[in-house]
């Protein structure tokens, strides 16, 4: 039975939020926590720009050393053969995904008439064929605007993509225009006749990037091929975001007419989603609503009689999945009284302390010294202290470390 598969691209669509951002050192902490989440495939960056360069090579080195695998790692450019040139000389990447709008819309009102559908057919080929030549291993060609696109028309794109060697298309509900009923209906149709593995990457404009992307993927395992959804944590994204990770998950693990019917990726591990969320909010320094799915402070809180007592006797009563199911539960302590923490002008003695608490040995001063300058710059580019798992990222990938913090305007 075709599986459903999870790309997440908090570090490409997320990143792009207007007024947020992440350092390079979040954005690859962001990909460490999605490896153990068992994300099938993360799209890290864009090998086009240049100060994510170092960035892409530093997470393309941790993946050669055991630290980044087996998440695939890709990059994300648009669908014309300078781009894929260009992407080939900067970095060593592997795995790619080529976008280019298709709608009659974006022609006219984007490209103001000097593409026709026939020219973003023929720039798709050659950014594609390109690509293969590269030696590339993996191409996905996103359909920007697809759900407002002419379906002949996609399924000739999706074609001319798929016999010249692409192995995904992605739909892309750019502007969160679909609903559940219509993703249904056109992936099918889509599916059917294109008989390749489709990915759906669906926005929340109206409030249906969960509900439409489950559909959509529904749609393409009921027609025979495999789903990839396109998620970020939290929901981050351009204007009102994307498909949240934790809330695309649930819903397919636990939704009625889905859960056991439709195979999420087996690798998946849901316990990962509470601590991914929180170091994503603290990263973008966005606050978890409070009713957020699964990781909001409110997702387990009872105050009302009828629901205590009902809880208290079983959880199932008023709980759809259990806490624990999500890696909560665990008491977190937090520090009321004398605090050292590091930064971008701590000394050798602070340093020390912090590194003391999280049981961290260095083999001499020489090493330490080095450690410290590392979490000095470290500090510049976030703006912020710095976490545990940063700190604990920067003492043992001090090399990779330079690399993401390098910036040669």
């Amino acid at each position: 039975m075709p599986k459903i598969y999870l790309v997440d691209v908090t570090n490409r669509d997320g990143v792009q939020t207007s007024r947020l951002g992440l350092a390079k050192l979040q954005k690859t902490l962001i990909n460490v926590l999605l490896n153990k989440m068992g994300v099938y495939q993360s799209e890290m960056g864009f090998p086009v720009t240049r100060h994510e360069i170092n960035y892409l090579k530093a997470n393309l080195a941790l993946a050669k050393k055991g630290v980044l695998t087996p998440i695939i790692l890709s990059g994300w450019m648009r669908a014309t053969k300078g781009d894929v040139d260009e992407a080939s000389k900067n970095v060593p990447i592997e795995h790619i995904n080529i976008s280019i709008s298709t709608s009659d819309q974006m022609i006219t009102g984007k490209f103001l008439g000097k593409l026709t559908r026939q020219d973003v057919t023929k720039s798709m080929l050659e950014a594609l064929k390109t690509a293969r030549s590269a030696g590339i291993k993996t191409v996905g060609v996103n359909a920007e605007d697809a759900s407002r696109t002419d379906l002949d028309y996609l399924v000739e794109f999706a074609l001319a993509a798929k016999e010249n060697g692409a192995d995904r298309i992605r739909y892309c509900d750019t502007l969160g225009y679909e609903s559940p009923f219509t993703v249904y209906d056109r992936i099918t149709f889509l599916a059917e006749k294109i008989k390749m593995p489709i990915e759906l990457h669906c926005h929340n404009d109206l409030g249906m990037a969960v509900a439409v992307s489950v559909m959509g993927a529904k749609a393409a395992v009921d027609a025979g091929v495999d789903a990839f959804i396109n998620t970020t944590v939290n929901g981050m994204g351009e204007r009102c975001g994307n498909a949240d990770l934790v809330s695309v998950i649930l819903a397919l693990k636990k939704g009625d007419g889905l859960a056991g019917k439709y195979v999420l990726d087996e690798a998946v591990d849901l316990r990962m989603a509470w601590k991914l969320a929180k170091y994503a909010s603290y990263a973008f320094g966005v606050p978890i609503p409070i009713n957020q799915v699964g990781v909001g402070a409110n997702a387990f809180a009872h105050e009302s009689g009828i629901h205590v007592d009902g809880a208290l006797k079983d959880y199932r009563n008023y709980e759809l999945y259990h806490y624990e199911e999500l890696g909560r539960g665990e008491p977190e302590v937090i520090e009321t009284g004398r605090m050292i923490t590091v930064g971008e002008y701590s000394g050798i003695k602070g340093f020390r302390n912090v590194y003391g608490k999280l049981e961290i040995e260095f083999k001499n001063e020489k090493e330490a010294r080095e450690i410290l300058e590392l979490v000095r710059y470290a500090n510049v580019h976030t703006q912020k202290p710095l976490v545990e798992d940063e700190l604990l990222f920067i003492a043992q990938h001090p090399e990779e470390a330079r690399l993401l913090m390098t910036m040669s305007p």
